[in-house]
């Protein structure tokens, strides 16, 4: 899989980071969710224990649409 860096609204290098693949999708670096109401709340809605949420901020969601810088 290929990655192109669309964007990060990080100050210091770290996450959040988005990307887009040559596969035609997304990949988005963020921090683990851990809390565990949040944890309990996706696996009601059939969040499977194999994948893992990431927290990223509102304003990364616009290069989404934009599609990158």
């Amino acid at each position: 899989m290929e990655l192109t860096h669309l964007h990060t609204t990080s100050k210091n290098g770290g996450c959040p980071e988005l990307y887009e693949t040559d596969r035609g999708t997304y990949v988005v670096q963020g921090a683990k969710v851990t809390d565990p109401q949040a944890l309990v709340a996706l696996r009601e809605r059939g969040f499977p224990e194999h994948e893992t949420a990431v927290e990223v901020p509102k304003a990364l969601l616009q290069y989404f649409v934009q599609g990158g810088v």
